[in-house]
C-alpha cells in the first residue's frame, strides 16, 4: 500500500479524538471503525473540562461544533484570586481562533462524560460505526494494510491503524516497545459538583484560587450549580491501586485541611457537594519519539497528553484529529503520517511544556508563592493592554479544511 491513498481506517479509542477523528475522515472520503475498549462511551464522574475556541474552530471545521456547544456552559473570563481574596487579574478566553476562522463566542466547560456522549452521537448520526467492548491486543502489517487482534479473538482489516487510546496508549507501545512511560505530574486532582453557589459568583466566570497549601477552581453554572476541582500537591508517585482505595472521608479530610484558613469558598463547595468524592493522578508525555510507522499513527493523549492545568488536552485532540484527516485526504501513506507529525509535533510539544510549567506554579512553597502572587498582576495587566495574554497562542490557532496538506507540492513542513 506504500505510495497509495487511504480509503479505510481502524481507530483505536472512544474518548475524544477517535470518534472526531472517524467524522473528519468521513467526510474525506475514508470510511473508519471505531473501537472502544469499554462496553459504552466511557465516562468520568466528578470531572469536568474545558474545550478552549482553538477547538470549537477544529470541530467548526468539519462542521461538528454545535452538539458541544449545546451542551456546554460558555466560559468566556478566567479570574485569578490569591488565598487571601486578593483579585490578581484574568483574562478574556473570547476571540477567534485565527486568521480566516469564523469567531467562537467563547470556549465551553462541560462534564467529561458529556462531551463523550455528545462526540459519539455525532459520529452515530452520520452512520460511523462505533464497535464497544473491542479492546486491541496486537496489531500486524499485511501485504495491503494492517491487521488488528482484539481480546475477543476478532479482528479486523484496514489501509490504516489509528492510535487515539490515551495516555496508557497500546498502539503506541505496538509502535516503540521501549517507549518513555508517561510522566507522573506532583499534584492530586479532585473534582466535583456543589448544590452551593458562592456569593458574587457569575455563571461562565471560571475563578481559580491559588491557595496557601493547594490549588481550587470553581465555575458557577446556570443550572444553580458550582462545578469545582482542587490540585493539592502530591509530591510522590502514588502506588498503583492506592488513590482507587481512599474513601470520601479520607478525601475531605484532606480538602478541609488543604484550604483551612484561605479565603476562598472552597470548604463550603465541598462541604456542599452530594457525591462522593474520589481522587486521581495526573500524566503527561513530554515527548513520544516514534508517532508512526507506514501502516499506524498516533494522535491525541496517546501522542502527547498534557497536564489538565493547560486546558487544552481536549482541543489539542479534535485539533490533531481534523489535522490528520486532511493529511490522509490528500496525501499518501506513509507520507500522510510524516506531514501530520511534522505539522503538529512542535505545537503540541509546547503545549504540553506549558501545562507542567502550570502545574508547577499551583504549589510553589510560600517565597515562590509571595513572588507569584506579586508577579501575576503585573503580567496580566501587560497582557491585557497588548489585548492577550501569555497563552493566547493556544486559543488563537485555526485549522483551515479547504486548505492543502502540503501548501505547495512536495513541500513538508519543517518542525518549529
Amino acid at each position: 500500500m506504500s505510495g497509495a491513498r487511504a480509503r479505510t481506517a481502524i481507530v483505536v479509542g472512544g474518548g475524544i479524538a477517535g470518534p472526531v477523528l472517524a467524522v473528519a475522515l468521513q467526510r474525506a472520503g475514508i470510511a473508519a471503525t471505531v473501537h472502544e475498549a469499554y462496553a459504552a462511551p466511557a465516562g468520568d464522574v466528578g470531572a469536568w473540562l474545558g474545550v478552549q475556541v482553538n477547538g470549537l474552530d477544529a470541530l467548526r471545521a468539519i462542521g461538528a461544533d454545535q452538539p458541544v456547544l449545546r451542551a456546554g456552559v460558555p466560559t468566556p473570563r478566567i479570574e485569578f484570586r490569591s488565598g487571601t481574596g486578593k483579585v490578581l487579574g484574568g483574562i478574556d478566553t473570547t476571540g477567534g481562533a485565527g486568521a480566516g476562522g469564523a469567531p467562537a463566542p467563547a470556549g465551553v466547560s462541560l462534564k467529561r462524560s458529556e462531551l463523550y456522549r455528545v462526540l459519539h452521537g455525532e459520529a452515530l448520526r452520520r452512520g460511523v460505526e462505533v464497535r464497544y467492548g473491542s479492546r486491541l491486543v496486537g496489531a500486524r502489517r499485511t501485504a495491503e494494510g494492517v491487521r488488528a487482534e482484539f481480546d475477543d479473538g476478532s479482528t479486523a482489516t484496514a489501509d490504516v491503524l489509528v492510535g487515539a487510546d490515551g495516555v496508557r496508549s497500546t498502539v503506541r507501545t505496538l509502535l516503540d516497545a521501549g517507549a518513555a512511560p508517561p510522566r507522573f505530574v506532583p499534584i492530586l486532582n479532585l473534582a466535583g459538583y456543589s448544590e452551593h453557589v458562592p456569593a458574587g459568583a457569575e455563571p461562565g466566570r471560571l475563578t481559580m484560587v491559588f491557595g496557601r497549601r493547594a490549588f481550587f477552581g470553581y465555575l458557577a453554572t446556570p443550572g444553580g450549580r458550582t462545578w469545582w476541582f482542587a490540585n493539592p500537591p502530591l509530591r510522590a508517585e502514588p502506588r498503583r491501586g492506592e488513590l482507587e482505595a481512599g474513601t470520601d472521608a479520607r478525601w475531605r479530610a484532606l480538602l478541609a485541611d488543604s484550604f483551612a484558613g484561605d479565603r476562598s469558598p472552597a470548604l463550603e463547595l465541598v462541604a456542599a457537594t452530594p457525591e462522593p468524592l474520589r481522587a486521581w493522578a495526573t500524566y503527561d508525555l513530554p515527548t513520544v519519539r516514534t508517532w508512526h510507522d507506514e501502516r499506524t499513527v498516533l494522535l491525541g493523549d496517546a501522542a502527547h497528553a498534557t497536564s489538565p492545568a493547560a486546558g487544552q488536552g481536549a482541543s489539542q485532540a479534535v485539533e490533531d484529529a481534523v489535522v490528520l484527516a486532511r493529511c490522509l485526504r490528500d496525501l499518501p501513506v506513509p507520507l500522510a503520517f510524516e506531514v501530520f507529525e511534522r505539522t503538529r509535533r512542535a505545537r503540541v510539544e509546547r503545549v504540553v511544556a506549558a501545562g507542567w510549567r502550570t502545574s508547577a506554579a499551583k504549589s510553589p512553597g510560600a517565597v515562590g508563592r509571595v513572588a507569584r502572587d506579586a508577579v501575576m498582576p503585573l503580567v496580566l495587566r501587560a497582557g491585557a493592554l497588548r489585548g492577550q495574554d501569555q497563552q493566547a497562542w493556544m486559543r488563537r490557532h485555526h485549522v483551515e479544511w479547504d486548505a492543502p496538506a502540503l501548501p505547495r507540492a512536495g513541500a513538508v513542513p519543517a518542525r518549529g
